[in-house]
């Protein structure tokens, strides 16, 4: 009986398995599949205010999102603050780093395809007296095939250090940020202690105005005057000095939103009086807020990919290719003058002398220090939120007490000033209580600078409004081809 199974049909059955059979290859990859490590977290901040019994605390709404010091109510500072993304020179070379990542990410993409290249040529000699015209016109193609998933799991290192140095951005903007606002707040104490000084120096000059009319009527001593000149003399100098710190911190801003200082002046102000309340929320918000956990969670992953790439050296290597084309004299494009040639070569390494070994155990190595820096980086974060909760709670309790210490030095000082004027007190009593009264004012003014420092550094802490999802949204527009610059 004659075969139905010619050798046609078998080489037809031969292509039609090893195409699904070279697809299913290629969806396997080597290396473990990354799945997020556990971190230490706890279910409430240790120095969260707690809500008085009978009481539910109130909420004032979701922490600020995106232009986050707008809490604070001030458009000076708005405005400042948002040229720091713009104009920051450090930003702007961190936002250049991040495109270079995402241009790696489409470079390793493109080792998935076959290489496809053509060569024409055409050589004219002369031979035993003959001259001959010959043309070659080929096209040929090559593809290593990823088997094992060398390539894609490069892809998923490459692609998750991007979406790292994209976390990386936000934490720094964020941190460029944070530091204007504080430095803003620096500017606006300075203005506060000039006023305050020169305040000083009307008072001062009053105080002078008495011991002379005391010296002149015969019952203050020369002394007096000579005492109250040296205390007005010093609250002038007291008050020249803060201009320079002041100079300095402006300086400082047009530094951080990249513009040369000269270009740069900011009119006097008033210290803001009003704290805003920034609800911390849950402790397991801040790996999904915090831009410096999301890069080490994103280098996790980096590194747990290159294990397998690690991994898929062990496996051999197939490449595929293929040419075709025409070569010969005119006519080119005839049947006699075509060629073509498939090629199917494979390799595998059966001798390294252990390097395959140790570079697997490297990035093993290197996987379990990515987990340990973002375990850290966790405990880290947890720590500054407490921090600045802690004191915003201790300043608000100090700002009390040192409003009751100003109030007091305050009528010390009128009273006496009455009993000098009385011939009751020396004038050192009165001198004295200025200088005690000063000092509390400085101190209120201080106190007030800290705790606005201490609510951005809050905002700081928790995120500054960022959240983990514009990664997915960047991986989403890399993958069609755009560039997206975090915010």
């Amino acid at each position: 009986m004659k075969s139905l199974i010619t050798k046609p049909l078998l080489k037809r059955l031969a292509a039609g398995l090893a195409l699904p059979l070279l697809l299913t290859l290629q969806a396997c990859a080597v290396g473990p599949d990354y799945q997020r490590p556990d971190a230490p977290t706890s279910r409430a901040f240790k120095e969260a205010p707690p809500a008085p019994a009978g009481w539910k605390l109130a909420d004032p709404g979701a922490a600020p999102r995106g232009a986050w010091w707008e809490v604070y109510q001030d458009p000076v500072l708005d405005g400042l603050a948002a040229q720091v993304s713009v104009g920051n020179q450090n930003l702007k070379a961190y936002e250049a780093a991040y495109r270079q990542a995402l241009a790696v990410v489409r470079e390793a993409r493109a080792n998935l395809m076959p290489t496809v290249a053509v060569g024409p040529s055409l050589t004219r000699a002369r031979t035993k007296g003959s001259t001959g015209t010959t043309s070659e016109l080929e096209a040929s193609a090559s593809w290593d095939l990823d088997l094992w998933g060398k390539v894609r799991r490069q892809i998923e290192s490459d692609q998750a250090g991007a979406q790292a140095s994209a976390a990386e951005l936000a934490d720094l903007t964020l941190s460029a940020q944070a530091e204007l606002v504080t430095d803003y707040f620096g500017l606006r104490y300075q203005d506060a202690l000039g006023k305050l000084l020169r305040d000083t120096v009307q008072a001062y000059e009053r105080s002078l105005a008495i011991t002379r009319n005391q010296y002149g009527a015969g019952v203050a001593a020369r002394s007096d005057v000579i005492t109250a000149q040296t205390q007005l003399a010093s609250a002038r100098a007291s008050a020249i000095a803060s201009e320079q710190l002041r100079d300095q911190y402006e300086h400082a801003i047009a530094l951080l939103i990249g513009k040369p200082p000269a270009d740069l002046a900011i009119g006097a102000g008033e210290l803001p009086r009003r704290i805003p309340q920034i609800p911390a929320g849950l402790p397991s918000d801040l790996l999904e807020r915090r831009p410096d956990i999301a890069q080490a969670e994103r280098t996790m992953q980096q590194q747990n990919a290159l294990i397998g790439v690690a991994e898929a050296a062990w496996y051999p290597s197939v490449t595929l290719s293929a040419a075709a084309g025409y070569s010969g004299a005119s006519p080119l494009f005839s049947a006699a003058n075509a060629l073509w040639s498939l090629v199917a070569s494979g390799s595998e390494t059966l001798f390294d002398g252990g390097a395959r070994s140790a570079t697997t155990d490297a990035a093993r190595a290197a996987y379990d220090q990515s987990v340990a820096t973002y375990r850290q980086t966790v405990l880290a974060a947890f720590q500054d939120v407490e921090d600045e909760l802690s004191n915003l709670r201790v300043l608000a309790n100090q700002s009390t007490a040192q409003d009751e210490a100003l109030a007091l030095a305050r009528q010390a000082v009128t009273i006496a000033l009455n009993e000098y004027q009385a011939g009751t007190q020396p004038y050192t009593t009165v001198v004295t209580a200025q200088a005690t009264a000063l000092s509390n004012e400085e101190t209120v003014l201080q106190i007030q600078q800290s705790r606005l420092a201490a609510s951005a550094a809050l905002i700081k802490a928790l995120g500054g409004g960022w959240s983990s999802d514009r990664l997915a949204l960047d991986r989403m527009a890399d993958e069609r081809g755009k560039t997206v610059k975090p915010r």
